[in-house]
């Protein structure tokens, strides 16, 4: 069984930043997929960014909108993932939840799919 446990998550204004934070527990994956998604309030929940690991290497992926602000990373021994967030806008307030696939696939984490989720934590930027 695997758990995700999200942090960091909070009140922050117009122009600053937060780091998000995601632990698993449980199995672990030699490839996999791990990061965020988010849900604002009468929103579809939208792709945010991921990181994908395999035997030889791995990549990062952004959503458009946080390109240039948001930076994913991973500490492998940790289990963790880490999400910085900077110059944070109002449209960024939302709840962010961490997932996880047990494979190295962003086709299908960028469209919502992953084996685990985290229970959510809440960014709320104020202008």
């Amino acid at each position: 069984q695997v758990q995700l446990v999200e942090s960091g998550g909070g009140l922050v204004q117009a122009g600053g930043s937060l780091r998000l934070s995601c632990a698993a527990s449980g199995r672990t994956f030699s490839s996999g997929t791990m990061g965020w998604l988010r849900q604002a309030p009468g929103k579809e929940r939208e792709f945010v960014s991921a990181i994908t690991w395999t035997w030889n290497g791995g990549s990062t992926y952004y959503a458009d909108s946080v390109k240039g602000r948001f930076t994913i990373s991973r500490d492998n021994a940790k289990k963790t993932v880490y999400l910085q967030m900077n110059s944070l806008k109002p449209d960024d307030t939302a709840v962010y939840y961490c997932a996880l696939m047990g494979r190295a696939n962003s086709n299908s984490f960028t469209g919502g799919s992953a084996d685990y989720w985290g229970q959510g934590t809440q960014v709320t930027v104020s202008s």
